[in-house]
């Protein structure tokens, strides 16, 4: 059976909380998750026990600002600058570095969203061919058609961000537009980790993220090998068509898959409890496929 083991990540005078999940045995591939906004990573239901269950050894940790990283309330939402952000991503990343057995990194939404940022930024391009694979569930490159903040309301933010940076708004995300799965809708709405707060400055940095990318202005790093996209077409939360355009236009990643999920929610990962396996083993399989050490995958299943 898989085990949990709980740890943290200092960063400074940071302390970020992490999880794994290990395999009953010696890892054939580790996976580093980034969570979505307003989550943390234990909100992933069975998908990372089901990864290490097939021996996939999952890392994750509450981004700065969210879950179980905040330590008094004044830190709620408090993620900081683009750069910060994507800095903290890479110090964790580098803990599973240099690793014995393949990497890949995913994320979910608004970490999909980074996780897309960070392998198309220079600054990171020696990082880059140590990954064998990144995975994007439901990433943030637009929002939702009918969802997305008006135009005033973001140029009033940006103003007011440049002043008031560490001004804190409430971004609530309604629970029943995540999910088909009732209980899952309530689980978010009286989880205690779920603050539904951004700060100015990390709202104004989420949009410039995905403003990028979907306007073709962050492309993928010449050394990506593989990259995998799912997305639900019914998705309320990020753009199903802008992820399917952004995906068509990396043309130079010869190994990719765009998987549809016909009439699925935001949450794929927690979508209906029936549906749930499916999607831990399109990505299992997917990593899988990748490792080139088929006799090792076969004595895990």
């Amino acid at each position: 059976m898989p085990t949990e083991v709980e740890g943290t990540h200092q960063i400074g005078n940071i302390s970020l909380y992490t999880n794994t999940w290990k395999p009953d045995g010696p890892p054939v591939a580790k996976l580093i998750f980034i969570h979505g906004f307003n989550d943390h990573i234990h909100r992933y239901y069975s998908l990372f026990p089901s990864l290490a269950a097939r021996g996939i050894e999952v890392h994750g940790f509450d981004q700065r600002g969210w879950g179980r990283s905040v330590k008094n309330p004044s830190q709620r939402g408090l993620t900081g600058p683009t750069t910060l952000v994507m800095s903290d991503v890479v110090s964790f990343i580098k803990t599973q570095l240099p690793s014995p057995v393949p990497l890949f990194i995913m994320g979910h939404s608004m970490g999909g969203g980074e996780v897309a940022t960070l392998a198309s930024d220079p600054k990171y391009a020696d990082l880059i061919p140590s990954i064998r694979g990144w995975l994007l569930e439901s990433p943030l490159i637009a929002i939702a058609k009918g969802y997305e903040p008006s135009a005033i309301t973001v140029f009033l933010g940006r103003i007011a961000g440049k002043i008031l940076p560490h001004m804190k708004m409430a971004n609530p995300l309604l629970p029943e537009n995540m999910t088909r799965d009732p209980e899952v809708a309530k689980s978010l709405r009286e989880d205690k980790l779920d603050h539904d707060t951004g700060t100015l400055e990390g709202l104004a940095g989420m949009l410039d993220r995905s403003a990028a990318l979907a306007e073709g202005r962050a492309r993928l790093n010449k050394d990506v090998k593989s990259i995998w996209l799912g997305h639900g077409t019914k998705d309320m939360g990020t753009s199903y068509e802008a992820s399917k355009k952004w995906f068509e236009a990396q043309t130079q990643v010869q190994d990719k898959e765009f998987k549809t999920y016909e009439g699925w929610y935001h949450q794929l990962h927690a979508d209906l409890p029936e549906t749930r396996d499916e999607f831990a083993k399109d990505v299992a399989d997917w990593i899988l496929a990748r490792i080139g050490d088929e006799k090792k995958v076969e004595s895990k299943l």
